[in-house]
């Protein structure tokens, strides 16, 4: 059984879409978004530096277009995608790209979404000077309440060792400075806000408005939710989730429990792949793993969807 994932934010680097414009039609795809958003994302995707890739405004829509880019590379229409695909998951705003790819959301309205979630994102972390740092090892039960006691949140659960806090740049240092027992390292991620957390509280009701005359469909394929790794059978659950989950912590951990519980046997993360692999190894032993990083990965990707997809099974259960 096949499952295909999004990642979220942190994961784009500078001219990561550039091998992706030479594929047929894929320029043209780009420019129609581009227009739509009023966002330049071939430029962005190709030109741009990293500290420009960085704004959320920016980082958002890149990181769903590139999903849905590379994604159609592998599942042409919707109906190949229900038909090879047996469970779909994006983290953070990859869930975006994932409600698309489900057919909750057209790719245009999944695009607009994202501008709005990322402009309006963007706009809540300039309030206070905030950010993430993803912890290295670590035992959950010592981790947390550590976290609690320093004032951050644990605004990603990604299992295999792995927690994201985030707060203050005062609490992040704090945290720098009086690591949890068992932690290896404390990373700063290359994201602008304290995602997931009550410092994004402004954010929902700006997305909530802009998915009130949104048209929803219900998933035609497993969607796999980052509220608590559940699959969401309705559309219009899907959508209330997208919202909330704005300024609620990421469950990745439990997602990836339900992948297992579904019987995966191999799981892809679309462009630009990478950093949900590395978890999905450490948690899902024996399962197979791909990470679309450019076209060059495309024709093993293939291979690996003709191996696994005959189990899916087809629309959400």
């Amino acid at each position: 059984m096949l499952v295909l994932v999004a990642p979220g934010q942190g994961a784009q680097t500078p001219g990561f879409l550039t091998p992706w414009l030479d594929l047929p039609g894929v320029s043209g795809r780009l420019a129609e978004w581009s227009a739509a958003i009023d966002l330049d994302l071939v430029h962005y995707g190709t030109n741009a530096d990293a500290d420009e890739i960085r704004d959320t405004s920016v980082a958002q829509p890149l990181l769903v277009a590139s999903a849905l880019i590379s994604a159609g590379q592998l599942f042409p229409t919707q109906d190949d995608f229900a038909r090879l695909v047996g469970a779909a998951a994006g983290h953070s705003v990859g869930e975006l790209a994932a409600a698309a790819l489900t057919g909750v959301l057209s790719e245009r309205a999944a695009m607009e979404l994202v501008r709005r979630r990322g402009l309006a994102m963007a706009e809540a972390a300039a309030v206070t000077e905030t950010g993430m740092a993803a912890l290295l090892g670590g035992e959950p039960e010592i981790v947390l309440p550590h976290l609690e006691k320093l004032g951050l949140t644990p605004a990603n659960v990604n299992g295999s060792g792995q927690i994201v806090a985030a707060g203050t740049a005062g609490q992040l240092a704090a945290l720098e400075a009086d690591k949890p027992e068992g932690t290896r390292r404390v990373v700063a991620l290359k994201v602008a806000g304290a995602f997931h957390t009550h410092h994004m509280a402004p954010a929902v009701s700006v997305l909530q408005a802009a998915v009130g005359e949104v048209e929803v469909g219900d998933p035609r394929t497993r969607y796999v939710s980052n509220k608590d790794g559940q699959v969401v059978t309705g559309g219009r659950e899907v959508v209330q989730r997208l919202v909330g989950q704005v300024a609620n912590p990421v469950r990745w951990d439990l997602c990836m429990e339900t992948f297992k519980e579904l019987g995966v046997t191999a799981l892809i993360e679309v462009a630009p792949g990478g950093t949900l692999v590395g978890l999905a190894k450490r948690a899902l032993p024996g399962v197979r793993t791909l990470a679309l990083k450019s076209p060059d990965d495309l024709e093993a990707a293939r291979e690996l969807i003709a191996e696994h997809a005959a189990d899916a099974a087809g629309p959400a259960e």
